[in-house]
């Protein structure tokens, strides 16, 4: 067993042989946020427990997700989301090959949780500990369902990131787009909650849009013509500026039609964006992953524009979408399957990077 430190996260890995001619049973941790889920996954593909415990009635009173809170929430829940994991896939904790757990990126205190329960399984069952990239496993989703062919490119949406993903080989990443300030589905809750509605906004505004007969122009962020970064923090601000004009005409706002107004922008440069990138690096697929990608007008309309471009669409089900462990299990076989192991020193990465996550 070999330690080594990667050139790109300054994060020291163990490189070991792995056994690949049994099944492989991986037990993932995710913690990132205000989900505490824990799955057991064999051979990266066939999920045989992934357990989900959500927080979104503890975060509703304040609004949206209050880190302190979500951590102590992890705290009191993990032990028993773990046991019903393996209670649920009939297996004993001898019958694990692996201990994977979400590094990054993330809230640390929250991290913190799944981490510490990951370590402690490791070291107590002699088991290898794999840390794993989050958004990795939002990507490897579609591999639960889907067999992925490269080179691909993946549009990441949710609440915390908005990013395009060039997947040379299996593994191999590089960021090529961004969100220069807020995520998708941090603007979509920003503009759900100037219209009244409660958190997680981005459901309600998406099913608001969908029922619209009028639409409120709004404008698109393109950027610079060869960037593939994103900014909706302007968007935002053309919806305030709408809600405001309204109320000082003593009128209430067309929410239906702003709702779509807002939807049809964002959707707009998503698409654009993506298919463009397509074709610049020849991609076989396009992936759509991230908690975002449950939206149905945008899953509509990439799959109109990917069915017009005789493009492959690879879309995770609703219920892989959001944060889960079953993703995570997805992502770390890529490195178990070439004996690439963390060691138990490993910290918790907020910032981690995706390109230095890659398999070597």
């Amino acid at each position: 067993m070999e330690l080594l430190q990667d050139k790109h996260s300054g994060v020291a890995t163990v490189t070991a042989t792995a056994d690949t001619k049994k099944s492989c049973y991986i037990l993932a941790i995710e913690t990132s946020c205000d989900e505490t889920s824990v799955a057991i996954v064999k051979d990266g593909r066939d999920i045989v427990a992934n357990i989900v415990s959500s927080q979104i009635d503890t975060h509703q009173k304040f609004g949206g997700v209050v880190p302190e809170v979500a951590s102590r929430k992890h705290v009191e829940t993990i032990t028993f989301i773990i046991d019903e994991a393996v209670r649920k896939s009939g297996l004993s904790l001898a019958d694990l090959s692996a201990i994977a757990v979400t590094q990054g990126p993330g809230l640390v205190g929250s991290l913190l949780v799944g981490i510490v329960a990951a370590k402690s399984l490791a070291l107590a069952l002699d088991l290898p500990l794999i840390g794993t990239h989050h958004i990795a496993g939002h990507i490897y989703a579609n591999a639960l369902v889907h067999e992925m062919e490269y080179p691909c490119i993946a549009l990441v949406a949710s609440g915390g990131h908005t990013e395009l993903v060039y997947i040379e080989r299996e593994g191999v990443f590089r960021l090529i787009g961004r969100t220069r300030d807020d995520a998708v589905g941090e603007a979509y809750d920003k503009v759900a909650r100037a219209l009244q509605f409660p958190y997680p906004g981005g459901p309600h505004v998406d099913r608001l849009a969908g029922e619209a007969d009028e639409t409120i122009e709004l404008p698109r962020a393109w950027l610079e013509p060869e960037s593939y970064d994103f900014s909706f923090s302007g968007l935002k601000s053309a919806v305030l500026n709408v809600i405001n004009q309204a109320k000082m005409r003593g009128e209430p706002p067309m929410r239906a039609a702003l709702a779509r107004g807002f939807q049809e922008s964002v959707i707009d440069v998503l698409v654009e964006k993506s298919m463009r990138a397509v074709k610049a690096y020849e991609a076989k697929q396009l992936l759509l992953c991230g908690g975002v990608a449950a939206n149905k007008g945008l899953r509509a309309a990439l799959s109109a524009r990917c069915e017009a471009e005789r493009v492959p669409l690879l879309v995770p089900p609703h219920e892989l979408c959001g944060d889960n462990a079953a993703m995570i299990a997805a992502a770390a076989y890529l490195k178990w399957q070439r004996g690439q192991f963390t060691p138990l020193d490993m910290k918790a990465e907020p910032l981690f990077s995706l390109e230095g996550w890659s398999v070597e």
